[in-house]
């Protein structure tokens, strides 16, 4: 080849690798600029984020869970502090991991496979403990403060859910998860109110998350959760407790429901549902379903745990069998179908005869009665007739009107729907059990909504829970309405029906509910198991007092009884206890004449004196003594006294003296007193060292304490009496 030639050669050939490198410097630069487009116009943001994750440490301020207060301000629900640790496992050194696990086994008591796992987990997260005492986690912050330990451990503020008065309300309440966020009851209906809403603290941090500086600190401001004060008035709550736990204990009950409501306002001031269970410890069994737990299998368990939690005067339906009467009788005399007191107006021969199907009264023969004394009697008879009379188009009018077919709205979680035949498909039997309150279904809160509208001229009121919802930072406060809903029946009437059950009280089945020294207008009512069901009668009371200006309607009810005894026998003595002491305590006056008192003596203070002293006084004051402690009488002194002073007792009562030598406790079984005469009474209760205050005549009918029950000597039992 010419050299000319080979020039010429070499000179195409340069710039072809020229082009060719610049193609390439070309492409990599258009792959770079689509590299940057994309990192930062396309996933600049939540490289943003990332950047901003790993330079920065947020620290979440969990709100303060709102309190739950009753009517007087007494702390139902409250939240303590808490902390939980968790742990970020990628963030954690390899050389201090073994560490770490051993510290939460020697501080928290956890298992170390357990831990070691959690900490070499792929997981960017890992909780360790939740709901840490301020202790444990004090001992935590101290050892990685000596191990120098920085990173991966976090303890973030949190709260645990308290109930200072354990079971009391269990099923009103409710309760919450381990999450802070409500399960059942008012916890849960309330949840967005109660909850709040976090906050945060966000600072700047090196590679290691140590804090850069507090100049780039923002604070987001934690808004806590509000308080609820409800209706609830936890002195009438306790009340209705114990007596509805007797109840139910002493008639081998299923279960028990009691609700007591001021039918002017709507406010439910006690609402009970027995047994109940401990909100500090709702996944555990109470007493009656622990007795064969271990023998259910974790299905069963988990069923028996959801029923324990049921609110049942809201979320049960049963058949409110002649309480209902009330409801036909109000209809009734609105209607003009008859008048209070029509002579001869109808005829009970035991039973009434429908399309061949006699169904019976609980009484051979009523005989002929008016409207006034078939209520006293409780006649089924003389309803069906009545109901035949009013029709069904007309008994459905008001059934809707008294909000029987609507839920009340009550502003707790999981009400209940009530069950109704069809209107299309009712036939004169069905027509006739209606009637006299079976074969449809109504929850509690229902009925004693209806019955407040029959208290209260006539005017239905929405029942309510919540009285106040307050602002905890700011004060501010939004107190709940009376909300009225309708007018059912004219004041006429109501005032005319109301008479009728004070007449049921006095002179008919109600006579057990009677309080000395307040009218009291009451109806019974007991309820058949369902047709092909085991679910045992159904027993109940409702009353309200005083009569001519109610303040409280009450409803009593015990489920699952073996037998078809009278609501009235059963129930009436505890409406009767109840309303005795809840009465006094509204500040209703008492319209008796007599001198309750003028048989007993009030017992004196006579702690801090000597033996010989306190005997001396009491013996003059015509009391028994007995002395725990031995020693000189002279010298030795009166630490405690029972009863307490203050306390009405009857001439020759026992008091126990304690003395600073012994105070030991002697507990004895109380009798079971029922269907004695007083004489009796008196007599079982002396030989136990027992005290006595009775009321009424004729056999005893209740007592408080339950024979159920060991108390200390000198204890006083209230004892009930009655023909």
């Amino acid at each position: 080849m010419k050299k000319n030639d080979k020039n010429k050669l070499q000179k195409n050939v340069i710039p072809k690798r020229l082009i060719y490198f610049g193609i390439v410097i070309s492409f990599i630069l258009l792959c770079l600029i689509a590299r940057l487009f994309y990192l930062q116009f396309i996933n600049g943001s939540k490289l943003k984020e990332m950047a901003y994750t790993q330079q920065t440490l947020s620290t979440i301020i969990t709100p303060k869970r709102g309190t739950i207060y009753d009517s007087n301000g007494k702390i139902l629900a409250t939240s303590v502090a808490v902390d939980t640790v968790s742990i970020n496992p990628k963030q954690i050194d390899e050389d201090d991991k073994e560490k770490i696990a051993q510290a939460f086994v020697d501080i928290f008591g956890l298992n170390y496979d357990d831990m070691i796992g959690k900490i070499n987990s792929n997981s960017y997260f890992q909780t360790i403990m939740q709901k840490v005492e301020k202790e444990k986690v004090d001992e935590l912050r101290t050892w990685m403060k000596e191990n120098d330990v920085v990173t991966g451990i976090n303890i973030d503020e949190d709260s645990k859910r308290y109930y200072p008065y354990s079971t009391m309300a269990a099923q009103l309440i409710g309760f919450t998860g381990t999450d802070n966020q409500g399960l059942t009851g008012i916890e849960l209906k309330w949840n967005d109110v109660l909850t709040g809403t976090s906050g945060k603290i966000v600072r700047a941090t090196d590679v290691s998350k140590r804090e850069i500086s507090s100049d780039t600190q923002q604070y987001i401001e934690v808004q806590n959760g509000s308080d609820l004060y409800l209706t609830i008035d936890a002195n009438i709550q306790s009340i209705v407790e114990k007596y509805l736990k007797q109840a139910v204990d002493e008639n081998s009950a299923a279960y028990g429901t009691a609700l007591m409501m001021n039918p002017e306002t709507g406010d439910i001031l006690s609402m009970v549902t027995y047994p109940d269970y401990n909100l500090n410890e709702p996944f555990k069994p109470n007493d009656k379903l622990s007795i064969n737990w271990d023998e259910l299998e974790q299905e069963e368990q988990s069923a028996k745990l959801s029923e324990m939690w049921v609110n049942k005067n809201v979320s049960s339906t049963y058949e409110p069998g002649s309480t209902f009467k009330l409801i036909m009788t109000s209809i009734a005399l609105e209607e003009d179908v008859t008048e209070v007191e029509v002579g001869g107006d109808f005829y009970c021969r035991g039973y009434e005869e429908i399309n061949g199907v006699k169904i019976h009264c609980w009484k051979n023969s009523h005989g002929s009665e008016t409207l006034k004394q078939a209520l006293a009697n409780s006649c089924n008879p003389a309803f069906m007739q009545l109901g035949k009379r009013i029709g069904i188009d007309r008994l459905y009018k008001y059934f809707e009107a008294f909000g029987l077919f609507d839920k009340t709205g009550i502003e707790t979680a999981s009400e209940a729907s009530s069950i109704f035949f069809d209107k299309d498909n009712i036939g004169n039997v069905e027509l006739a059990t209606m009637s006299f309150g079976q074969r449809f279904n109504i929850t509690p809160i229902q009925l004693v909504t209806a019955v407040s509208a029959i208290a209260n001229d006539g005017k239905l009121v929405q029942p309510k829970i919540i009285k106040q919802i307050q602002n905890p930072d700011t004060g501010a406060t939004t107190n709940t309405d009376v909300t009225n809903v309708r007018q059912v029946i004219s004041p006429e009437t109501a005032s005319n029906v109301r008479n009728m059950m004070e007449y049921v009280v006095t002179d008919g089945t109600g006579k057990y509910g009677a309080v000395k020294g307040y009218s009291i207008g009451g109806k019974t009512g007991t309820s058949e198991p369902s047709p092909g069901a085991n679910n045992g009668y159904t027993l109940s009371y409702i009353a309200i007092s005083p009569v001519e200006d109610p303040k409280v309607v009450t409803l009593i009810c015990l489920y699952g009884m073996a037998s078809d005894t009278s609501g009235s026998s059963i129930i009436g003595p505890v409406i009767s206890q109840v309303l005795t002491e809840v009465l006094p305590y509204l500040g209703v006056a008492s319209d008796s004449t007599e001198d309750n008192n003028q048989d007993y003596i009030t017992v004196p203070n006579i702690t801090n004196r000597t033996v010989t002293e306190a005997k001396n006084i009491l013996s003059e004051a015509g009391f028994r003594v007995k002395v725990i402690g031995e020693g000189d009488e002279n010298s030795l002194m009166v630490s405690e006294q029972t009863p307490k002073a203050g306390t009405s007792l009857l001439n020759d009562s026992i008091i126990v003296l304690y003395t600073e030598e012994n105070d030991v406790r002697t507990s004895v079984d109380v009798p079971d007193l029922r269907g004695m005469g007083i004489s009796n009474a008196k007599s079982a209760l002396k030989e136990k060292n027992l005290n006595i205050i009775y009321e009424g005549k004729g056999t005893v009918i209740s007592q408080s304490p339950s024979y159920t029950t060991s108390v200390e000597e000198g204890t006083v039992v209230k004892v009930v009496l009655a023909n």
